[in-house]
């Protein structure tokens, strides 16, 4: 609401009410809103230019050569790292959690791949790929993909060194023994989180030789997720839990609200 009734002051609260309770906001005349939103702006195209800066930066990192022969299965059988590219020079891979253990996909993977399918069409145009690889062997990754609806390439990484080498798994002994390597650092991860998610880029030349250019993790896949785009455009945000924030992440065909 932007207009206010005259016996109403430009300092009239507003409840907002967000998982963390409810806070006052204060509700102002169009004018006083539009001044507040052109100085948001001016900090809002100081961040586009800086994203703009990092991502050239991104680009420009040294890339590592793949000497290793990763084998993966998927539908069509046995297949490559190079044929994961699909014939482009550029490939994509999300590393979904769905250990050899697990009876599903991880919830908080799904809710990312569920924004995938869109992607995958639009991408081939900019020669790229977008895969999805995980640690369970494929025929349980078959049976969830039909479950879910998701038509992007899945591929089983189940007795290759992939997920291990790009750090997205990790045996009990790893995790007994301490911090393990994940995000660039040492922590200390509970015993029951062999798999962790993130996102790997590479890019092949025109002799086949394949580099490893790029790998985020943690906070660093937030930009595969546009529902959480959107969501911060909003007056809640994401509104989620601080100490557990994604406790309210479902499979998409298990919340009440659809």
């Amino acid at each position: 609401m932007f207009i206010l009734l005259p016996q109403m002051t430009a300092m009239a609260t507003a409840i907002l009410t967000t998982r963390s309770g409810p806070g006052k906001h204060r509700v102002v005349s169009r004018r006083e809103w539009l001044d507040a939103r052109r100085k948001l702006l001016k900090k809002e195209k100081r961040l586009t230019r800086l994203r703009d800066k990092l991502s050239s930066e991104r680009r420009a990192l040294p890339w590592a050569r793949v000497e290793k022969d990763y084998a993966f299965n998927g539908p069509k059988g046995r297949r490559t790292l190079a044929d994961l590219f699909e014939g482009r020079s550029q490939l994509v891979v999300y590393h979904f959690m769905f250990g050899p253990d697990y009876r599903e996909g991880c919830p908080s993977c799904s809710f990312w791949a569920d924004h995938f399918d869109g992607a995958v069409a639009h991408l081939k145009e900019r020669d790229t790929t977008l895969a999805v690889v995980s640690h369970a062997p494929w025929r349980k990754l078959s049976v969830f993909k039909k479950r879910m609806g998701w038509r992007f390439p899945w591929f089983s990484s189940h007795g290759s060194e992939f997920n291990p080498d790009f750090g997205v798994s990790f045996t009990k002994g790893e995790l007994r023994a301490g911090p393990i390597s994940y995000n660039y650092r040492r922590v200390k991860m509970p015993l029951r989180m062999t798999e962790l998610p993130g996102v790997s880029a590479f890019y092949r030349d025109e002799s086949g030789a394949i580099f490893h250019t790029y790998s985020a993790y943690s906070r660093g896949i937030d930009p595969m997720n546009t529902s959480y785009s959107i969501l911060d455009l909003t007056a809640k945000g994401r509104d989620e839990n601080p100490d557990w924030p994604q406790d309210w992440v479902d499979f998409h065909d298990r919340y009440k609200s659809t």
